[in-house]
């Protein structure tokens, strides 16, 4: 169109809502107002709050036509007569646009108050709109509320603010508040569609997409987007132009890219990145990105089918689904740490691409996090079998339940495994016998039975553990449910017959606290005190010093049972390749109560 022929309007003014069903994804707002108009309950202010682009407004020039409009039908103005006109254009004298970033003083609102109680000219309602309304000063805001509690009948107030955090709650408390939600993908792409008919050109599906996806939830922003498109493109839009405009990669591309960091490939990740930027991609359009898709990934290993994607088309779920598996949840997290901070790096360095080309390296040298947490949270990698049926070595592991389920499936596996001959329990071979189930449950058991005094048989159907009482560690071990019921099974089983642990507390402690008198040698004997001398010292001796014997050496208990009968400690060594070297028990903690006595 030739500058000589008319001045060009941009999209998002040229589409803009004229009535309330236009108004794209505020259905509640718009169903509010209607309803409040058709019954005549109108308050005289209200409050829009809500992201920028979402149609806060527009929703205030239709409520000031639909109350103004002589042809209003059911709550619908007209939009023909020359009331709905100059609203629709913003030059009615009866309709006030005040911009509250530049008209936020107090001396602006007394003029505002000195005009209020001026008649309409030629509208039933007179009606400010104050856009950005959080801009105006802690005095203007006071010198309103007054004629803003009490305002002349003909007179409506609409505020409209992005951020109403920063309204008074004497402001907030005199107006009807309606908050302005994001609008979703799909109602972006559905309008887009219809202004790209409207104007001749045709779009594709995808690029829609793509435009609606960047909007982040503004709906002015897609078509100002979607204007800076059509006239980039020569009638027909696709997924390429809109990838070309704002510099960013394809869906495809930021597939490749992570399929090659989660199998650990680094030298076609940095491939990848060099023909990214080579075709005309921003680094850090190519971060924001990978920050979206790392979340998407996220998204989808928690189970989130009903949250639309932010990085890609929603049917590529599937492949981030398997892309999710190979990373894992805790490697998901690592990756966003990595990307946000390299992000916050990138726009403070002159390097960018340096910035990117090791962020995403490093991402693709992650180890296998997944594996490590659930190793040190209990739940043991099965090792691989080979061919022969025995363990392959240095595999990666395959995830089994937690340790106790990997014990009873291994026992329950092997029909050909003889059956263990049951064990006679007497009251004399009682502690030998919970000493040597203990052995084949693990490193926790022994230790905790090895702080026991006694072990006892004290009826048909249950065996009692006595501890001194400063054995506080060994006794939380033995209460706790899973260890203790996990040596009842074992003792059940060893004896055929059902069995329940106890555990009491000895008054023996565990270590031994020597008092002894300390007063100084004489050389010379003395002859006995008199009284008196002897009160001053009483006074002056010191008191009794409490010596508690020096620890015994720790004892090296490995020689009483085979570390690898233990499943955890059996894979720790397997995976890390280690070697038992040294077992002792746990350290015996002295209690409070002791030391308070001998003080």
């Amino acid at each position: 169109m030739p500058p000589s022929e008319s001045h060009y309007t941009v999209l998002a003014r040229r589409f803009r809502p004229q009535a309330f069903d236009d108004v794209v994804g505020q259905d509640h707002v718009s169903r509010a107002l209607r309803n409040a108009i058709r019954g005549g309950r109108v308050a005289h202010a209200y409050m829009f709050t809500g992201a920028r682009g979402v149609g806060k407004t527009s929703t205030a020039r239709i409520l000031a036509k639909a109350l103004n409009c002589p042809n209003v039908d059911d709550g619908i103005p007209c939009n023909d007569c020359e009331i709905c006109r100059g609203i629709s254009g913003g030059n009615d004298v009866d309709v006030l646009e005040i911009d509250g970033a530049s008209n936020r003083g107090i001396d602006d609102i007394r003029s505002l108050r000195a005009n209020v109680g001026v008649r309409s000219m030629r509208t039933r309602f007179k009606v400010y709109i104050i856009d950005e309304v959080h801009m105006l000063t802690r005095e203007a805001f006071n010198a309103l509320l007054k004629t803003l509690e009490e305002p002349p009948p003909n007179v409506k107030f609409v505020f409209c603010t992005t951020e109403p955090g920063k309204v008074p709650d004497t402001i907030l408390s005199r107006c009807q508040r309606f908050d302005f939600s994001s609008i979703n993908e799909t109602s972006i792409a559905g309008r887009l569609k219809e202004i790209a008919e409207a104007e001749g050109f045709t779009v594709s599906e995808e690029a829609l997409e793509l435009v609606a996806r960047r909007a982040r939830g503004s709906m002015r922003d897609s078509q100002s987007l979607f204007d800076q498109l059509l006239a980039f493109s020569d009638g027909t839009v696709s997924a390429d132009d809109v990838h070309r405009m704002l510099g960013t990669a394809g869906d495809e591309v930021l597939l490749q890219l992570f399929s090659a960091i989660a199998e650990h490939r680094p030298g076609e990740v940095l491939s990848l990145l060099d023909q990214c930027l080579a075709g005309g991609v921003q680094p850090g359009e190519l971060m924001d990105q990978a920050v979206g898709y790392v979340r998407d990934l996220m998204v989808v290993l928690a189970g989130g089918e009903a949250v639309t994607l932010c990085s890609v088309a929603t049917r590529y779920r599937d492949q981030l689904g398997r892309q999710g598996l190979q990373l894992g949840m805790p490697g998901v997290m690592a990756c966003f740490q990595i990307l946000s901070d390299a992000r916050s790096k990138m726009f403070r360095s002159t390097f960018s691409r340096t910035v990117l080309e090791m962020a995403f390296v490093q991402l693709s040298l992650l180890e296998n996090l997944t594996a490590l947490s659930d190793l040190l949270s209990g739940r043991l990698p099965e090792p691989p079998v080979t061919a022969d049926g025995g363990e392959k070595k240095n595999s990666e592991p395959t995830l089994t339940a937690a340790v106790p389920d990997a014990v009873d499936v291994v026992a329950e596996s092997d029909p050909a495994e003889p059956t263990k001959p049951q064990i006679q329990l007497t009251t004399e071979n009682c502690s030998q016998v919970v000493q040597d189930c203990a052995r084949h449950i693990g490193l926790s058991a022994v230790s905790a039975l090895k702080n026991a005094v006694q072990i006892e048989l004290v009826s048909e159907s249950r065996i009692e553990v006595s501890l001194p009482r400063d054995a506080e560690f060994a006794k939380r071990v033995l209460e706790g449910g899973e260890l203790r019921s996990r040596i009842e099974s074992e003792l059940s089983a060893s004896t055929g017959r059902s069995l329940t642990l106890g555990v009491i507390t000895s008054q023996a402690p565990s270590a031994t606290v020597v008092t002894t008198e300390v007063s100084p040698p004489s050389a010379n004997p003395e002859p006995p005190p008199s009284p008196q001398h002897d009160a001053r010292a009483a006074a002056a001796r010191p008191k009794s010093v409490r010596q508690i014997r020096p620890p015994q050496p720790t004892e090296n208990l490995i020689g009483e049972f085979d570390p690898s009968a233990d499943p955890f400690v059996r894979q720790v060594m397997d995976t890390f390749g280690a070697t038992v070297v040294k077992i002792t028990r746990a350290p015996a903690v002295p209690s409070g109560e002791a030391e308070s006595q001998d003080a």
